[in-house]
């Protein structure tokens, strides 16, 4: 199950990463790297970061683990990301498995001495700059170089990532999988193009809090629905206040009295389930109350459970768009005929 403080001060974190994200330049072609012997100038978060050319020996903590082990990263050390384990291919897993772990979940777990051992000759941490403080910069820019590459809003790896594989010399396989993704979502998006047209889109999350009696509505871009929206989907509305910036700007919380308001002028209303299929209790505390049954889309029936929303690189979100393509299915079969 998820913990909602942890997700509020993961939103918190987020919210003021953006900054950090927005200054740091642009990823690839535009990172202005250049080439130096052996060694080139990265442009990160923590700024012009001189790296081997092609490493050998790769550290990845936080978002950039999925990446480099999808793209083949040649990794010593790696954080924990239990949360993308379900979404591995069984090749992508057992790396994940086998490799050391130098680090748990959270950036104040780092273990120096692992980090040291394992003898790398760069480090890319993949982490908001506000946790920065957690860890122990000089000590680890003592063993090797080290690159900040975090994330900010929730969609923000379909670009992050490509700055981390470039940073550990495997852009061009990073590269492949973004080709692959956008051409299953296009097709996509060309084969429910009709039915999607003129159809406004609400989205329940996953981390809402029961127990504060609120509920999770995420707008276009956030954690549910910006895959979703890569197929054609639209979700219609904002935030009422985007001043946090960060994951704050595409999503919000709202008292379970709200719900009519918030929802009313939606055709469809999607909602977040689980990676293995069940619905968590945040969301199912919504879909057992009045105040959502009651809502026009539900009682006319237009509710799409969608899966593996939580993907954060191109080959897990195949997954994803492959559940889409089969709730769409599901949602849309009078349409489709």
């Amino acid at each position: 199950m998820r913990s909602r403080p942890t997700v509020r001060r993961a939103t918190a974190v987020l919210a003021a990463a953006t900054l950090g994200l927005a200054l740091s330049g642009c990823w690839a072609g535009e990172s202005e790297a250049k080439v130096e012997g052996e060694t080139v100038t990265f442009t990160a978060e923590n700024g012009d970061i001189e790296i081997p050319a092609k490493p050998e020996r790769v550290i990845a903590t936080g978002y950039a683990v999925p990446v480099m082990l999808e793209a083949d990263a040649p990794l010593v050390g790696i954080s924990e990301w239990g949360r993308g384990v379900p979404m591995m291919t069984d090749e992508d897993r057992a790396t994940y498995e086998a490799t050391e772990k130098i680090m748990g979940e959270t950036a104040d777990t780092v273990n120096y001495d692992a980090v040291e051992k394992v003898d790398p000759d760069v480090i890319i941490l993949g982490v908001p700059l506000p946790v920065l403080g957690d860890v122990n910069m000089e000590r680890l820019e003592k063993i090797a170089p080290v690159v900040v590459l975090g994330p900010s809003v929730p969609d923000s790896w379909k670009e992050l990532g490509g700055r981390q594989a470039e940073a550990a010399g495997v852009l061009s396989n990073w590269e492949e999988q973004k080709a692959t993704y956008y051409a299953k979502a296009d097709e996509l998006k060309e084969k429910y193009a009709d039915v999607l047209d003129g159809i406004d889109f609400g989205h329940l999350g996953a981390y809402g809090d029961l127990t504060a009696g609120e509920f999770q509505r995420e707008f276009g871009g956030s954690y549910g629905t910006h895959i979703v929206g890569d197929v054609g989907a639209n979700y219609y509305g904002g935030v009422k206040d985007a001043s946090d910036g960060g994951a704050a700007e595409v999503s919000e919380y709202s008292s379970i009295e709200e719900l009519p308001s918030s929802f009313k002028d939606a055709d469809y209303i999607t909602y977040t389930l689980d990676n293995d299929g069940t619905i968590s209790d945040a969301v199912q505390y919504v879909l057992d109350s009045p105040l959502w049954k009651n809502l026009p889309a539900v009682k006319a029936g237009h509710v799409i459970p969608i899966r593996y929303s939580e993907a954060a690189t191109y080959k897990s979100a195949l997954l994803t768009l492959d559940a889409i393509d089969e709730a769409f299915g599901e949602a849309f079969a009078e349409e489709l005929q």
